[in-house]
């Protein structure tokens, strides 16, 4: 199984940096998780859009789903389109009607009008299902809006994926002994932090830790936070394999 970052820049999208969005290929089938701003542009980069297995929203957030738009107008208007293909869309239970909303927020615009011509949605729980050669567990995580974190498993390889959320018993069951944890880390720690919001760097360490990961990348960082600062913190935490997030490069989930 290979994860490539697409995105990792943490809440709005950095210089030369798309906000969060990652693949995840094993077997042939390729799965993206988020599809943040900016993140079209870099699958377009590196794969066929077109050849997406199925797409998972953490939750919808704009730094999370805002290329959502885009990638319709890829979908319905290329000339190369697939009439009748839609992709599987796993998002929490608004999924649909916001993004609707989001492409075409005037109300004349949307009337009569969604999204399920060129996606088929579905609704996000504490479950687990197959996406082709992969399976996929999701629970909810502690965040202002319904959040989802994943863990995705391949012959025996496991990549467990926070999304955004606060320190919580449900992420760290996800991260159990994950070859690879994706975990975020907006902030440095500060004991004033927001609650229920972001994991800092001691806190993604924290959490690998605990769950007996193998290895931690840490990822949306926000543009204004010191990455080496977060890296720093996570490694005082955490003793496994530990690194940042870059955009374009590939982890092999078990080496």
């Amino acid at each position: 199984m290979i994860l490539t970052i697409l995105g990792c820049s943490g809440s709005v999208p950095g210089p030369n940096v798309p906000a969060s969005g990652y693949l995840v290929e094993a077997g042939g089938t390729q799965a993206a998780l988020d599809f943040g701003n900016g993140v079209l542009a870099a699958l377009s980069a590196r794969r066929d859009p077109f050849s997406l297995d199925a797409l998972l929203l953490s939750h919808l957030h704009p730094d999370h789903c805002a290329d959502m738009s885009a990638l319709t107008v890829l979908r319905r208007y290329h000339p190369e389109r697939r009439p009748g293909h839609r992709l599987p869309v796993y998002g929490p239970v608004e999924t649909a009607d916001r993004l609707a909303a989001a492409y075409a927020p005037s109300d004349e615009e949307r009337l009569g009008t969604d999204l399920s011509d060129v996606f088929d949605f579905r609704v996000l729980d504490d479950n687990t299902f197959r996406i082709g050669t992969l399976t996929v567990t999701t629970a909810r995580v502690v965040h202002p809006c319904e959040a989802y974190g994943f863990r995705i498993e391949h012959d025996g390889a496991v990549l467990a994926y926070t999304g955004d959320t606060g320190t919580c018993s449900a992420v760290v069951e996800l991260a159990r002994d994950a070859d690879l944890l994706l975990a975020e880390a907006t902030w440095t720690h500060r004991e004033d932090n927001p609650p229920d919001l972001h994991l800092s760097g001691r806190e993604a360490g924290e959490l690998a830790a605990r769950a007996g990961a193998r290895r931690l990348v840490l990822t949306h960082v926000a543009p204004w936070t010191d990455r080496q600062a977060v890296l720093a913190e996570a490694r005082a935490a955490f003793t496994g394999a530990i690194g940042l997030a870059e955009p374009g490069t590939e982890h092999r989930v078990r080496a």
